[in-house]
């Protein structure tokens, strides 16, 4: 079973979705989090490992349909993205700001990969799970 970082991915998503003429940098992005979540006196994973996870998920993102390049009239640097439907909805049911953002995570965290096409739409499209 595939397990993510929630918040990380979070974080990700809403840097894609603030993106409009900044480059994506996921490694910076992961140390901001890290940074956060230190700051909060919460304890935090191996950064270095934090840097790459983040990148594995960019290319997650991209190849699995929530994230696509963004276009010239949205902003684009020629690196960086835009959500896709798919990536709105990912980020909907993730975002930690809307009450009840948990069971959304645990019934994805329930999934043998959440993040798969398919599987994402078919849990996604459940009223359910908000």
């Amino acid at each position: 079973m595939t397990t993510y970082n929630w918040d990380l991915i979070e974080r990700l998503l809403h840097e894609v979705q603030n993106g409009a003429g900044h480059s994506f940098a996921p490694r910076s992005y992961a140390e901001d989090y890290a940074a956060e979540k230190a700051a909060a006196g919460e304890p935090i994973e191996n950064l270095d490992h934090l840097k790459t996870i983040a990148c594995e998920y960019e290319q997650k993102l991209l190849l699995r349909g929530y994230i696509e390049p963004r276009g010239d009239d949205e902003g684009s640097t020629g690196n960086n993205f835009s959500l896709t439907p798919r990536g709105s909805s990912l980020l909907s049911l993730i975002d930690s700001s809307i009450p009840g953002n948990d069971h959304p995570r645990q019934v994805l965290d329930e999934q043998e990969d959440a993040l798969d096409e398919a599987t994402f739409d078919r849990v996604a499209s459940k009223a359910q799970i908000a």
